[in-house]
């Protein structure tokens, strides 16, 4: 099975001295997701925690709901001439009975780590297959003070980011901001279909009482990733782009960019932030 990370040499230049050593480099191999036995997608992903991104996966797609609805996941063997199991070929089996949805959301079969949706076509699409409409009853509420604590406590939860300095990072909180889980990878939809999967196997989804925080920018992926775990709040230390802004608005969904520090933008769903220890300025 493939390494969280590798070593390579490199060439080391530093103030004009020219030196070689080994750097510690995140892997990256191609994952392919099956959906009972048909070849689905193929993802770059850090290798680790492959039965949860594929289900998590699945969950964004609109084909698995509850834990009830997953069979089993499976490495296939046989992926190479030879017949060797490269453990990047997974096999995700339905219980019998679960009736699939169109599952091509306009989507290439092959995506990338940083691969999205567009269009108007992305909006309708999760718009009919959520299964969870976002719906925290009574509403969270978070204070701007919670909010702005959670990049550092992310940062300092990523593991292998201190060894390689190359992964994202994709965490959840509650509403009290106690990290729940951490995950990892080259792509960070990637890293939050680890968290979706890893919630729907145990029987927690949705994910009605969560903050979903991830590192960099909010792309509408990650919004639709959101939704369709039933997770109230999305933030992120970048900019968010303008369908994740438009699905977030027409979905309930509360989003933050530009998480940094005290400062933040909130671009949807403000009603969540409590803002009496703030000062409001037009």
């Amino acid at each position: 099975m493939g390494r969280v990370t590798e070593r390579r040499k490199v060439l080391r230049i530093r103030d004009g001295h020219v030196s070689t050593r080994p750097d510690t480099l995140v892997a990256e191999e191609p994952l392919e997701i099956r959906l009972n036995g048909k070849p689905l997608a193929i993802t770059m992903r850090t290798p680790g925690d492959d039965f949860p991104l594929a289900a998590g996966f699945l969950v964004s797609e609109g084909v698995l709901a509850t834990d009830a609805d997953l069979q089993n996941i499976v490495y296939c063997a046989g992926a190479t001439e030879d017949g060797s199991n490269t453990y990047n070929v997974v096999d995700v089996r339905t219980t019998p009975g679960v009736e699939l949805p169109d599952i091509t959301l306009e989507r290439n079969v092959y995506t990338t780590s940083s691969c999205g949706l567009c269009g108007k076509a992305s909006l309708d699409a999760v718009r009919t297959t959520a299964r969870f409409p976002i719906a925290d009853t009574p509403p969270v509420r978070l204070t701007p003070e919670l909010l702005a604590s959670l990049p550092d406590r992310l940062r300092e939860a990523q593991r292998v980011f201190d060894r390689t300095g190359g992964l994202h990072a994709a965490a959840l909180f509650d509403e009290e901001g106690e990290l729940v889980d951490i995950r990892e990878d080259v792509g960070r939809h990637n890293a939050v279909d680890k968290l979706v999967g890893r919630a729907l196997q145990n029987g927690e989804l949705p994910l009605s009482r969560s903050i979903l925080m991830v590192s960099g920018r909010a792309s509408f992926e990650l919004a639709q990733k959101a939704v369709m775990a039933g997770i109230p709040v999305l933030a992120a230390v970048s900019a968010p782009s303008s369908l994740a802004v438009d699905l977030a608005a027409e979905s309930g969904l509360t989003l933050i960019g530009f998480l940094r520090g005290s400062s933040m933008n909130v671009y949807a769903g403000e009603d969540r932030i409590a803002l009496e220890s703030a000062v409001a300025q037009a």
